[in-house]
């Protein structure tokens, strides 16, 4: 999954980038306000993690902007603001969650995967596709009764597919989500996943869309 910090706090925003990598996710940092409005309205982000005491722009002027233009990604505003007027202000604006600094690292990523799961209209903790089984909780995955072992980014792929049953996605959107920007991506690297996933689970689980992309088919 593709995720957006914003963050103007050097290091601060250098240990949260290597957390959420560390947790599987695609993580583009900004610093400045301005550049995070035009990130939210240009780039497809699963979450964005939003400080408010941003240079450029203000970060509860991004959020109110970013929702004006449409922008529907879910939102967890991290700052040392924390008195009630401020939580109401962030949620009223926009904000899907709120959590002060200081915080726990634990209850940050917990809280993350709840946005997911209601940005799916998903209230279980258990992605379930036919046969397939995902906790993205723990990072496990359970195909016909049995745990399957997946690297960061084939967990990714697979994980994405599943929350989107309904689409077909395309490789572009894959990769968008799978590689931040200052990651290079080889030009067979998804192929490759898609590959290894089959190989694991089932050929028949991942079907290639010629000429649109690849869709998550739920098999027994």
């Amino acid at each position: 999954m593709r995720l957006l910090l914003v963050e103007d706090d050097p290091v601060l925003g250098d240990g949260l980038c290597t957390a959420l990598r560390n947790e599987g996710y695609a993580t583009d940092w900004i610093k400045d306000g301005r550049q995070a409005l035009q990130a939210l309205n240009t780039e497809d982000f699963a979450l964005a993690v939003l400080d408010l005491g941003l240079p450029g722009m203000d970060g509860l002027e991004v959020l109110r902007r970013a929702r004006n233009d449409g922008v529907a990604t879910p939102v967890l505003i991290l700052t040392a603001r924390d008195a009630v007027n401020q939580r109401v202000q962030g949620l009223d604006l926009g904000a899907d969650d709120y959590l002060a600094k200081p915080f726990d690292l634990d209850e940050l990523q917990a809280r993350l995967r709840c946005l997911l799961r209601r940005h799916h209209q998903r209230a279980a903790p258990l992605i379930t596709v036919g046969a397939l089984e995902i906790k993205p909780a723990t990072r496990e995955v359970c195909f016909r009764g049995e745990a399957v072992r997946l690297s960061h980014k084939e967990f990714s792929v697979l994980c994405y597919l599943a929350e989107n049953t309904a689409r077909i996605i395309s490789r572009t959107q894959l990769e968008d989500q799978l590689y931040g920007w200052d990651q290079a991506v080889d030009s067979n690297a998804l192929e490759v996943h898609i590959h290894n996933l089959r190989k694991k689970l089932d050929n028949k689980l991942i079907k290639t869309i010629r000429g649109a992309g690849y869709q998550l088919v739920p098999i027994p």
